[in-house]
C-alpha cells in the first residue's frame, strides 16, 4: 500500500511538472510568430501582415480605458534595467511595464490635464517624462491650461496594485497647447513646438531641475514648427561642432537653427523640396551627415504614388540640399520615423512599422528589410479618427490631418515607434488598437 501511494504521488508530481512546463513554454513564445508573411495572435486570433518581425506582446485600448492612441516613447529604469513603455492616449498617458514583454503589465494612467485630444506627445529626460497636448477648443482657457505635464517615472517601480491613476509632479504653464516636444538629453533642454507662444516656433525650457522646468528663451522668426530634433552637433561640418543644433519640420520646409544661446537663437539655413505638402517630422542618421524627412500629406494628396521619404545632405549645415528620395512599395502615409544604428524605423499609419536599411544612404540607396503591420483593415470604418471637428488650426496648411475615406492613404494605424531599448524590443503605438511590442526574429 505504501509503495502504491508513493507511485501515485510520483505520477501526480510528474504530470504537474509536465503541465507547468507546457504552460511555461506557452508563455515563453511570442504572441504571434511571423510565418509566411502572416502573424496570427494566439490570444485574439487577429492576423497581421509581417516580415522578419514577431509580435511579442500587446496592450489594448480597452485595457487602458482609452478610445485612441498617439505618441509613444520608452524608459529604462537605471537601477534595475527594467523597461517601460509610455503611450499617449486620447485621455492621458499610459504606463506599461514591459520588462517581461510576453506579459506586459498596464500600471496605470496620468490623466490629461484638461480635455481629451487625439494629439499628445512625450519625451523622457533624467527619469522624468514631459507631456504636451494639442487642440483647439471654443474655450481658450482650456487650451492655455495644459502646458507640460511632468511625471517622475521612478514612481512606477513601486506600483503594487495596478492599474493606478497618477498625478503630476509638476505642471509647466509658460505655454498652453503644444504639438510636440523635443529634448536634447546632452544639454538638458527641452523644446516645445507648435505652442501658443513664439508664433509656434522654438520654446526652450531648462530642465536642470527636472521637476521645476523654467523658460529659457524662444524664437519666432523661423515660423511654426510641427516637430523637431535637437542635438549637440558631432557631424561633419566643423564650423558647428559642439553647438546645439535644432532641425525643425516647419510645414513647407526644413529649418536649421543654432540654439546654443537660448537668448540669441540664429537661423543657419532653410531648405525646401519638390511636391511639398506638409513637412511633418525628421531624424538625423547616426553620423549626422543626413536627415530623413517625412511629408505627411504628399501621399494623401496624391502628389506621390507611394510612401516617400526625403533624404537631405547635411554635410554643410549652411547649404543643405536634397540628396535623394526613397520611395517604398507601400502607398500609406508616413508619420514618425527614427534612426537607430543603420536602420530607419518608420511608423507608416495603415502600413504599420517599416524597417529600412540606411547603411548605403551615401550611395543614395535604402531598402526595406522588414515590417509589422499593426493595422487591421476591417477597423477602417471609412473615415479617419482625425476629423475636421477635432483638428487644430495649423498656421498655414488647413488640410493637415484632414479626414480620409477608406484606403491605404488614411490616418489610421501606426502613429509612432520607439526602437531604442537595449533588449531590442520595439514598441509601436497604434491609433486604433493600442500598444504593440515586436522584435526581430532570430
Amino acid at each position: 500500500m505504501r509503495k502504491f501511494i508513493l507511485f501515485i504521488a510520483f505520477a501526480f508530481l510528474f504530470y504537474s511538472c509536465d503541465f507547468n512546463d507546457e504552460d511555461d513554454q506557452e508563455l515563453s513564445t511570442p504572441l504571434a510568430i511571423c510565418l509566411d508573411g502572416l502573424a496570427i495572435s494566439k490570444a485574439s486570433g487577429e492576423s497581421y501582415k509581417c516580415q522578419n518581425y514577431d509580435l511579442i506582446g500587446m496592450v489594448s485600448l480597452e485595457t487602458m480605458n482609452a478610445t485612441s492612441a498617439n505618441d509613444s516613447w520608452g524608459w529604462t529604469d537605471p537601477s534595475t534595467g527594467k523597461e517601460y513603455a509610455l503611450i499617449g492616449l486620447d485621455n492621458g498617458t499610459g504606463f506599461i511595464d514591459i520588462s517581461d514583454p510576453l506579459k506586459p503589465i498596464y500600471l496605470g494612467k496620468l490623466p490629461t490635464q484638461t480635455i481629451s485630444t487625439i494629439w499628445r506627445d512625450l519625451k523622457v529626460y533624467n527619469n522624468h517624462v514631459y507631456i504636451v497636448a494639442d487642440f483647439k477648443t471654443s474655450t481658450p482657457e482650456i487650451d492655455k491650461n495644459h502646458g507640460v505635464q511632468v511625471f517622475d517615472l521612478t514612481r512606477l517601480i513601486s506600483v503594487v496594485n495596478p492599474p493606478q491613476t497618477f498625478t503630476n509632479d509638476y505642471l509647466y504653464l509658460e505655454h498652453g497647447e503644444a504639438h510636440n516636444i523635443a529634448i536634447n538629453e546632452e544639454s538638458g533642454y527641452a523644446y516645445a513646438v507648435g505652442t501658443n507662444t513664439y508664433s509656434g516656433g522654438v520654446h526652450a525650457i531648462d530642465l536642470t531641475n527636472p521637476t521645476k522646468p523654467v523658460l529659457a528663451g524662444g524664437f519666432a522668426d523661423a515660423g511654426y514648427t510641427h516637430d523637431a530634433q535637437v542635438v549637440t552637433y558631432k557631424g561633419p561640418d566643423l564650423d558647428y561642432i559642439g553647438k546645439e543644433i535644432y532641425v525643425g519640420s516647419n510645414e513647407d520646409k526644413v529649418v536649421i537653427l543654432d540654439v546654443s544661446d537660448k537668448k540669441n537663437i540664429k537661423i543657419i539655413s532653410e531648405v525646401e523640396y519638390s511636391k511639398t505638402q506638409y513637412t511633418h517630422q525628421g531624424w538625423f542618421t547616426n553620423d549626422q551627415s543626413f536627415f530623413i524627412v517625412g511629408d505627411e500629406l504628399d501621399e494623401f494628396n496624391k502628389e506621390v504614388n507611394n510612401t516617400r521619404s526625403i533624404i537631405f545632405d547635411f554635410n554643410d549645415l549652411e547649404n543643405p540640399k536634397v540628396h535623394f528620395e526613397f520611395v517604398n512599395s507601400t502607398d500609406a502615409i508616413d508619420h514618425n520615423g527614427y534612426v537607430h544604428k543603420n536602420k530607419f524605423y518608420l511608423a507608416s499609419y495603415t502600413a504599420g512599422l517599416r524597417i529600412i536599411d540606411v547603411s548605403n544612404i551615401v550611395e543614395k540607396s535604402m531598402s526595406e528589410i522588414g515590417y509589422f503591420d499593426t493595422y487591421n483593415e476591417k477597423e477602417d470604418s471609412g473615415s479617419s479618427i482625425l476629423s475636421d471637428s477635432n483638428r487644430p488650426n495649423y498656421s498655414q496648411d488647413e488640410d493637415h490631418d484632414n479626414p480620409k475615406k477608406g484606403g491605404a492613404a488614411a490616418f489610421n494605424g501606426a502613429w509612432s515607434v520607439y526602437p531604442y531599448f537595449k533588449s531590442e524590443n520595439i514598441i509601436i503605438s497604434d491609433i486604433n488598437s493600442g500598444l504593440f511590442i515586436v522584435k526581430k526574429q532570430n
